[in-house]
């Protein structure tokens, strides 16, 4: 059976993601028919009306899934095809109470007008109540118009579709989630959108435990577990872990939402010095890396061990006090991004998968490639637009050992050496920041 869903007008290059990710959560075949970042607008094919359900029953950027009855670029098409594809469905809603509504994408309509389109169907025969609130089925025409329709006074919109309502999404989690009700924060923790998409497309689940290696503030274990998987993360930040005590910390945060008992645990420690185990555990890892703007990327050690023996030594002896800070030294950009791919291939399950955001510039001169690693596999790259620069929510699947090219992967563990000693010299991409994305 075909299904339209209607997407919202917010981040078009993770709509398709997130719902193909759900229908590998759901177990759940899907084919898309008809989709476009232009239109909100996606036709799909669903092997029933429950499938359909828990197609959208956790999505965040969809807005609803309707039953399809037709579409076409005109209303007498629409109604040729309504009449001839779905009369042997009219007869199971002829004594039901409902109503239709109309949804002008870019358009408007006149009150006048619209009852006139509604009208129009009147040849479904339907003889229940039309009641406006709470009907036992809603019907919906849609209409796709040009971008500034409405000044332009374009008479005809592009395209016209009909369905009936099967279910909703969970699109008022954004409300539920946001940062402006949340009891601690940062001023880089991840909004609460796209924290929840993030967790639907590394397809967080009842069962499953994710990890978050620059946890922050905790938004992404958060968002995992509010889909049901057990959270735990890490940051070199031991204040942000800790934070305040009582609401004003990471455990904190998940007392709010009473997400306790999804908790794993959190740590202080950075991604080239984890305690975490080489195991293949991990179902998922979420992060959002730090990008090295406000300040250089840093890493525990010295940059010179042998000229600071002496704090080494003292930090053997005081790293248990509260007050103890650990030393810290530059860490490349392309280092961190490699460091990331080889934990995951290091510790994710057969299939597990990897989101983590990277920015790059938008000039393709400065772009930073997608990084690659032979054990992973790229699901999908998803993109952000800001001014001169834009980030990238990258996905990867952990391959199974047998489709891995050995011979690939023992040529990315011999290794680059990372040339460099300031902050600049090693994160191309704060170089380019601070230069304006300008070419040098």
């Amino acid at each position: 059976m075909k299904y339209l869903i209607r997407f919202s007008q917010s981040h078009e290059t993770f709509r398709l993601a997130e719902i193909q990710s759900l229908a590998v959560v759901n177990n759940i075949n899907l084919e898309v028919l008809s989709y476009s970042e232009e239109s909100p607008f996606c036709i799909v094919q669903l092997p029933s009306e429950d499938a359909a359900k828990a197609l959208l029953e956790r999505s965040v950027l969809a807005q609803s899934i309707h039953e399809h009855w037709g579409s076409a670029e005109t209303y007498d098409e629409l109604h040729a095809i309504v009449k001839s594809d779905t009369s042997h469905l009219w007869a199971q809603y002829k004594e039901v109470s409902f109503k239709i509504n109309i949804d002008a994408y870019q358009g408007s309509r006149s009150e006048k007008r619209k009852i006139d389109l509604i009208n129009s169907f009147a040849y479904l025969g339907f003889d229940g109540l039309i009641l406006l609130k709470n009907p036992a089925q809603k019907f919906t025409i849609f209409e796709e118009w040009e971008f500034d329709s409405v000044p332009r006074n374009l008479p005809n919109p592009l395209k016209v579709y009909f369905g009936r309502l099967v279910g909703h999404s969970v699109r008022e989690l954004i409300k539920t989630y946001d940062l402006k009700k949340r009891g601690y924060i940062s001023t880089t923790s991840m909004d609460a959108e796209l924290a929840l998409v993030t967790a639907n497309i590394a397809l967080a689940a009842p069962g499953k435990i994710f990890y978050d290696p620059f946890v922050g503030t905790g938004s992404f274990p958060i968002a995992c577990a509010h889909f049901g998987a057990l959270g735990w993360g890490s940051d070199i930040d031991g204040r942000s872990v800790r934070g305040e005590g009582g609401k004003r910390s990471l455990k904190g945060n998940f007392k709010q939402y009473g997400l306790e008992n999804l908790l794993g645990d959190v740590f202080v420690s950075d991604l080239t010095n984890s305690p975490v185990r080489k195991a293949r555990i991990l179902d998922g890892i979420v992060c959002d890396p730090p990008y090295g703007v406000r300040e250089g990327l840093k890493v525990l050690g010295c940059r010179d061990p042998e000229k600071d023996a002496w704090l080494i030594e003292k930090g053997k002896q005081s790293y248990r006090n509260a007050s103890f800070v650990p030393p810290k030294k530059p860490y490349s950009f392309t280092a961190m991004l490699d460091d990331i791919l080889n934990f995951a291939s290091d510790t994710l399950v057969d299939n597990g998968r990897l989101s983590f955001w990277m920015p790059t510039a938008n000039d393709e001169e400065q772009e930073i490639p997608v990084p690659t690693h032979p054990c992973l596999g790229i699901v999908v790259v998803c993109t952000q637009v800001f001014n001169r620069w834009s980030r990238r929510l990258i996905t990867y699947s952990r391959l199974p050992d047998s489709q891995v090219d050995l011979s690939a992967l023992a040529q990315k563990k011999q290794g680059e050496e990372v040339k460099g000693h300031t902050a600049d010299d090693l994160n191309s991409f704060r170089r380019a920041y601070f230069r304006g994305f300008k070419i040098e």
